[in-house]
């Protein structure tokens, strides 16, 4: 590594990861290797963003829960990463267009929904937006 780094001449020896790092990097592909993937298969669509923000969630919950082992460090910047990504869930309540792509989706359906233990009244008020948009369109 030192001859590849060429510490004196190139300067780049204080950029090595100590070994602390390498776990630290080690522990984070592991948590976003899936969401990486996932993004990367082909062109997601709106269909796809409630289902993927849920498992992203849960991966981080799974993380955060872990404490005996991820790092310390790991689970307080998924703790963070949790709550930025429930704002951002949060804003798709304001939009009828995820759900109305959810339930339209061959896939997806209502079935997502009752999968994943969503409220009735959730689950309600999207058969009715879908409905609602429906007979007003058609």
């Amino acid at each position: 590594i030192n001859t590849i780094m060429d510490r004196q001449r190139l300067g780049l020896g204080m950029f090595v990861f100590s070994d602390k790092k390498w776990v630290l990097a080690k522990q984070l592909c592991e948590i976003l290797k899936h969401a990486t993937q996932f993004f990367s298969r082909g062109m997601p669509n709106l269909a796809v963003v409630i289902p993927a923000m849920d498992h992203i969630d849960n991966v981080f919950t799974t993380g955060i829960i872990n404490t005996h082992i991820l790092d310390p460090a790991i689970c307080a910047a998924l703790s963070l990463a949790k709550k930025t990504l429930n704002r951002y869930y949060s804003l798709t309540d304001r939009s009828e267009t995820y759900r109305i792509a959810m339930v339209l989706h061959p896939h997806y359906k209502l079935e997502y929904f009752k999968a994943a233990d969503w409220e009735d009244e959730w689950i309600t008020a999207a058969r009715n937006i879908v409905q609602k948009v429906y007979e007003h369109s058609y």
